[in-house]
């Protein structure tokens, strides 16, 4: 039996078959959307193959529930069984390697008879793949870098932060429920927002350790690994490990904060404890015996110092509360003293409105009607319809005469709804750094998404120059997943970052934060510089269905960790004041 992640990896695992198998790309890409769709999945697996309502969820169609339905239940499937009949056990490792996809896989395989990692760095090593056809030493030399980067993911076992916050939402819920529990939290790098988790931490309070030990081990698909007094250790059915620690609830808010971690900053943490008189760890604060006492002298039971919780552990040592997200030793300490820390930090509740949204009209799976009926029933006020633009047309990007149908359907679907509809796109980077619009169309234009799509491969002056260029247009753009990085698969292309945002800086525009699990992107320390500019910031979904609008929690997370606040935001505003401030071209008229 499968959970809603096993049954992802399998149907991702069919479409990759398919695809090394030359089959349609449309047929190809419904395994892809199914398996988003499930990750995305907000109502429990089992109760809809039970009832029968997989055909409810958006891109899942009679066929692709009927796979599902027998891959939950069951672990198996015809179809994935007849496909890995037909090929050898290790071909899909290979597709795990940056710049490999199914073609050039299937021209290794064919010249090379390589069907494993092992011997694809085997052909590398010996200079065979370099005299394929269409391949060469520069492809050669980057696979190996590719091959090296997947052993180490593979070791490192991380997941993205989506992943693990749905996976500990259930559980968090079921442990809950164990009898003597006071309390369970999230804690570790997932409850700091960081973009890949290598487990889940969880710390309870509880005076009946062993009931909720045994809570643990009675989750469905869940195995214990190990079980001690205060601390358990389970495997959950999708493999991701569970670390659970259990105190009394006088000792929660120590534990917590200390499982939260960074190690880093909870070292800085203890190295100041230690300067004011106190004793820091996972057991409590403790006031020091005065100096010369005797090692010998039985402790004082007096000298624990009362903590209720986080915010009052950093008030007994003279600091202002550090939210989870900036606590990674970067100068929120020293903010936390001089009364500098940003006490009013962002919030997805704050939002107002979704930004980058694509549709059907480009490489969207939610027509725009149900995107914009969506984040209606979300509560938001605005959603912005930024599908791709020409030089897309890997993702069905839109002509001129395509865009000014989409504005025609964008006035018929506003007539239909609350929400306001703003006409925008997003626009490719081109190679030399011009936007992939004539200023014409950009002037007309709502909002502005630029991104870099395409020869990521540049090197870094080259990068630079580009970006600078773009950032340096008269018209307003939100500079659209910074970094062009996709967690465990694409490295960021390089890129001095800091003049990209002097540029920006000295025209107009913003920065994105893509909530896009793959994604995450800006990085915290890019948003800082940009706060430093005064360049304001956007919390975008890049939502391709209905389902990527929930990917808004994240684009907060995010932004927290850069130390970004709610008035920096630009879709914290209402739907007018938003739509003036991103407008591409300027008012006209007398100042």
């Amino acid at each position: 039996m499968l959970d809603k992640f096993g049954v992802a990896r399998a149907l991702r695992e069919i479409g990759s078959l398919l695809e090394l198998e030359g089959e349609n790309p449309f047929k190809v890409r419904a395994y892809e959307t199914g398996a988003r769709a499930l990750e995305g999945l907000a109502e429990d697996l089992g109760r809809l193959v039970a009832e029968k309502r997989l055909t409810e969820v958006p891109g899942i169609g009679e066929a692709l529930a009927g796979k599902i339905t027998s891959l939950h239940t069951t672990g198996r499937s015809d179809t994935l069984d007849k496909l890995r009949a037909r090929h050898p056990p290790g071909i899909l490792e290979l597709l795990q390697v940056p710049d490999l996809g199914p073609r050039k896989v299937a021209a290794l395989n064919a010249a090379l008879g390589v069907c494993g990692l092992a011997d694809l760095e085997a052909a590398c090593r010996d200079g065979r793949v370099a005299g394929v056809k269409g391949f060469g030493e520069r492809t050669q030399a980057r696979i190996l870098a590719g091959i090296e980067r997947v052993r180490a993911q593979a070791a490192d076992r991380r997941v993205l932060l989506a992943r693990a916050l749905d996976e500990a939402e259930p559980l968090l819920a079921h442990l809950r429920g164990a009898p003597g529990t006071a309390a369970v939290e999230l804690a570790g790098s997932a409850r700091r927002g960081r973009e890949t988790v290598g487990d889940l931490d969880l710390v309870a309070a509880s005076r009946d350790p062993s009931a909720l030990s045994a809570r643990l081990g009675a989750y469905p698909g869940a195995e214990l690994l190990a079980r001690g007094e205060t601390k358990t250790t389970a495997r959950l059915g999708s493999g991701l490990q569970v670390d659970l620690r259990v105190a009394a609830p006088e000792d929660l808010a120590t534990l917590l904060h200390h499982m939260t971690g960074s190690k880093a900053h909870h070292l800085r943490l203890r190295g100041l404890a230690r300067e004011l008189g106190y004793t820091l760890s996972e057991w409590g604060l403790h006031r020091l015996p005065p100096s010369g006492t005797d090692p010998d002298t039985p402790p004082d039971p007096t000298a624990k110092v009362v903590v209720e919780s986080e915010e009052a552990l950093y008030r007994a040592l003279g600091l202002s509360y550090v939210p989870p997200e900036l606590r990674e030793d970067a100068g929120e300490l020293e903010a936390a003293g001089d009364g500098s820390l940003p006490v009013d930090l962002v919030l997805a509740e704050d939002v107002r409105g979704m930004v980058h949204c694509h549709t059907t009209w480009s490489d969207g799976r939610a027509s725009l009607e149900e995107m914009a009926r969506a984040a209606q029933a979300m509560g938001m006020e605005y959603l912005t319809v930024t599908d791709h633009s020409p030089s897309a047309g890997y993702a069905g990007g839109l002509s001129l005469d395509r865009l000014r149908r989409q504005w025609e359907e964008v006035d018929r679907v506003q007539e239909r709804v609350r929400i306001r509809l703003l006409k925008g796109t997003e626009a490719d980077i081109l190679e030399d750094g011009a936007l992939d619009w004539p200023d014409t169309v950009l002037e007309q234009l709502e909002v502005v998404v630029a991104s870099v799509h395409s020869r990521m491969r540049m090197d870094e002056e080259q990068m630079t120059r580009r970006l600078v260029r773009a950032m340096s247009a008269p018209v307003f753009k939100i500079w659209g997943h910074g970094m062009g990085r996709l967690l465990g698969e694409r490295e960021a292309y390089p890129v001095r970052v800091e003049e990209v945002l002097d540029a920006l800086a000295a025209s107009r525009g913003a920065v994105e934060v893509n909530g896009d699990p793959r994604r995450l992107d800006l990085e915290p320390r890019h948003l800082r510089a940009a706060h430093a500019r005064g360049i304001p910031v956007v919390l975008s979904v890049d939502a391709h269905d209905v389902a990527g609008l929930s990917c808004l929690r994240l684009a907060a997370l995010t932004a927290r960790r850069g130390w970004t606040r709610r008035g920096q935001v630009l879709n914290t505003l209402g739907a007018t004041e938003f739509a003036a401030a991103v407008r591409p071209s300027p008012p006209t008229g007398p100042p």
